[in-house]
């Protein structure tokens, strides 16, 4: 029995090992390039590595399963660990006013993107691929998705590109428009970046400008929104199942079940966090391994995508975009001047 198990881990270490060890080493270059620029997120660095090594044509197939490995099972881990980053007091802090502009800015977001999207021709995937990533928290919200929606991987990456594309504009673009809209005070500048920007990251970039005060409130109300990623795939995975969504579920067939079991883990990780099960000093470690386990993700991910496939996408996403993210500039400034 013992040798059967030690040839069974065998078999399993070196079916995977060379793809995750691929993996991890791109993810190490793609952390020393955040490193050297700060402002270049480490999962976005990763994924661009995976796809530009992918399409050398050089990745062996024996880095395959280990590929696959990282970009579902990992994933699904680093998004777990995403939930220990977050604690139930985020939103009591927020207030009743912030929490409803929050909840306005991510319903009209996602729901408008869903509607528009296939309006412009954009695929019913790939619009909530989009409207998950630019409604809730960019990259990891994309990912997350594609936990539960059979999307190809062209597409996904397409969406964590332009979701990226947004968030890096809106580094530029929003500080420069915060007198002329009329938030002078830090807080709401920073509520407005934290409604409205995508990326954590992205976030903290781009409220940096407005000082600490706007830094605080950004990330409170950043935070907030992606709470909600946890009832959002619950929804989505349930609705995906009816054959009127026009979306394939990433397991046909299987009866759904109330939310995924990677996002329970998620709640549980929030839970924890609140009641004080994870002490403070773990959070950056935790949130390390969370970002490597991401990178990780997302490097199998991106090997995958080809050049030729990625191009047949068109336009019309890139519209689609762009609309989604006037759209939630637009509402979270409304909202943060007139409700919160």
């Amino acid at each position: 029995m013992a040798k059967f198990y030690n040839s069974q881990v065998l078999h399993v270490a070196r079916r995977y090992a060379p793809g995750l060890l691929f993996a991890l080493a791109v993810t190490s270059v793609g952390f020393a390039i955040h490193q050297r620029f700060d402002r270049v997120s480490p999962l976005v660095a990763s994924l661009v590595l995976g796809v530009l090594i992918g399409n050398t044509g050089r990745v062996p197939k024996s880095f395959t399963p280990g590929q696959h490995f990282a970009a579902k099972r990992i994933l699904r881990f680093g998004i777990v660990l995403l939930g220990t980053q977050l604690a139930a007091e985020q939103i009591v802090e927020l207030g009743g006013r912030e929490v409803i502009v929050v909840l306005l800015v991510v319903a009209t977001t996602f729901l408008g993107t869903m509607w528009l999207g296939p309006r412009l021709g954009v695929s019913k995937s790939l619009s909530l691929l989009i409207a998950t990533g630019f409604s809730i928290c960019g990259a990891s919200a994309v990912a997350a998705v594609d936990g539960v929606v059979d999307a190809d991987e062209e597409e996904v990456t397409y969406a964590i590109a332009l979701v990226t594309l947004c968030g890096s504009l809106a580094i530029a673009v929003l500080p420069l428009l915060r007198d002329v809209v009329g938030l002078s005070d830090p807080h709401l500048f920073g509520a407005w970046v934290g409604a409205s920007v995508h990326d954590v990251a992205q976030v903290i970039a781009t409220s940096s400008t407005g000082g600490n005060d706007a830094v605080h409130s950004a990330t409170v109300v950043k935070l907030s929104r992606v709470l909600l990623l946890a009832p959002l795939i619950g929804v989505i995975s349930v609705w995906i199942q009816r054959p009127s969504a026009g979306i394939t579920p990433r397991f046909p067939g299987r009866k759904a079940p109330l939310v995924p079991a990677f996002v329970v883990g998620f709640i549980a990780m929030v839970i924890l966090r609140t009641v004080g099960a994870i002490p403070d000093e773990w959070l950056s470690p935790l949130k390390n391994i969370e970002q490597w386990a991401l990178a990780a993700a997302l490097v199998g991910l991106g090997s995958e995508v080809k050049f030729r496939a990625l191009i047949k996408v068109g336009g019309r996403p890139l519209v689609l975009a762009l609309t989604s993210w006037a759209c939630i500039a637009i509402v979270s400034l409304l909202g943060v001047k007139y409700i919160a």
